[in-house]
């Protein structure tokens, strides 16, 4: 029977990493980094407003209420009907974006004592 000699040091590599390898795949919502104390927060924060005067809603509503409102009557009563449906739509479409807009969104910060 052959002995094979296996050296110390990689004795004591492969414990080690053995040993720690579970310790290391196991990731906590919390830890310690030099004395301090971290954990993970959820936090609710406005989300970031791109179109800050809501152009886009108010556009897109107008567009889209003038032509159903084109689409009621004939005559001069048409064209009063889509001034109406564009002003209707923009007004609609302005307060849709700033509702889209108020929204929040939750992020996860990371805060140490």
């Amino acid at each position: 029977m052959r002995h094979i000699l296996v050296p110390k040091v990689f004795i004591a590599a492969v414990t080690a990493f053995a040993l720690a390898g579970p310790a290391m795949a196991w990731q906590s919502s919390s830890s310690s980094t030099k004395g301090k104390h971290c954990y993970d927060v959820e936090v609710q924060k406005p989300k970031e407003v791109k179109d800050e005067h809501k152009i886009t809603g108010t556009v897109a509503g107008g567009v889209v209420g003038g032509l159903l409102g084109n689409q009621v009557g004939g005559g001069s009563g048409k064209k009063i009907a889509t001034a109406a449906g564009a002003v209707g739509g923009a007004f609609a479409g302005r307060k849709i974006q700033e509702n889209q807009q108020n929204k929040t969104e939750t992020v996860i910060e990371r805060r140490c004592d």
